[in-house]
């Protein structure tokens, strides 16, 4: 057996910076993958099964158009195998939040199944077979704090990146990324200026007070529940900064401690138990 953890994936800023001729938004974006995330196992079997339990597995069920199952036979046609694995999924995330829990499931499935099935594609390589399930496969493939550019392909890797506290907040609300792009109206196409020689997480703070999501205004004005997850985490003390990720309803706060991460999850869980809601960390 083989297993592994699919992280979520947090945009701490969003830029769109354009449009392509074929309708993909161009972003600028920093990406980090908190501790936590779905639980993945594979085992060897003569066919594809999966099964999938877990809080969230009522909103993903095991059906075909199933990112876990799109991205092993993918690989099953690149490698030219007819081998299969009994597939387990332990659905921690919820669904269609920002946090990129689908595209995560199947980057973690490529590496899985490369392993399983002794295929040994590059990191590269499956980047490349990953890209044509979607667009966030990639970086979740890589799992690092990165900056991520064009589509969502092109990744710039921070190598050191200072170790933050960051709380994760959903409150259930199902987004439409879809829909949100519809709603986007692209008026500023600058790039960030964000310093990738960050060394504190005092200075990474600093930096993203000065980005932004161009997503949240769009996300707000189909959810506002979204509005109640930020105004909560904002209340919170110790909170240093408090955004959506992606195309919502996820939302973020950073905290100078664990300490003060635990204790806003705490109260914010016991006001709203019916939340979803991770304190967790990015970095060591």
């Amino acid at each position: 057996m083989l297993k592994a953890i699919a992280r979520p994936k947090v945009n701490l800023f969003l830029h769109v910076t354009g449009r392509r001729a074929d309708g993909y938004h161009l972003l600028d974006s920093l990406v980090a993958f908190p501790d936590g995330g779905d639980e993945i196992s594979v085992t060897p079997h003569r066919e594809l099964t999966l099964k999938v339990v877990g809080p969230f597995s009522g909103m993903i069920g095991a059906s075909d158009d199933n990112l876990i199952l799109k991205a092993a036979r993918l690989l099953q046609k690149y490698g030219a195998t007819v081998e299969g694995a009994e597939i387990n999924l332990e659905k921690n995330l919820p669904v269609a939040a920002g946090i990129g829990g689908g595209s995560a499931d199947a980057a973690v499935m490529l590496q899985l199944l490369n392993g399983l099935w002794r295929l040994d594609f590059s990191p590269a390589q499956l980047a490349e077979i990953g890209s044509e399930i979607g667009a966030d496969v990639p970086s979740c493939l890589l799992a690092k704090p990165a900056l991520m550019s064009g589509i969502g392909e092109k990744l710039q890797e921070i190598r050191k990146f200072p170790k933050i506290h960051i709380l994760l907040v959903n409150s259930g609300i199902m987004v439409s990324t879809g829909d949100v792009f519809k709603r986007l109206s692209i008026g500023n196409i600058a790039t960030s200026a964000f310093d990738l020689r960050v060394e504190s997480a005092k200075d990474l703070v600093q930096e993203l007070r000065e980005c932004r999501n161009d997503l949240q205004g769009p996300a707000l004005e189909l959810a506002p529940e979204i509005g109640d997850v930020l105004s909560a985490i904002e209340g919170q003390e110790g909170c240093q900064l408090a955004r959506m990720s992606g195309s919502g309803g996820t939302c973020f706060g950073l905290f100078e401690t664990a300490a003060a991460a635990e204790a806003a999850a705490q109260y914010i869980q016991t006001g709203h138990p019916d939340w979803w809601v991770l304190p967790t960390m990015v970095g060591r």
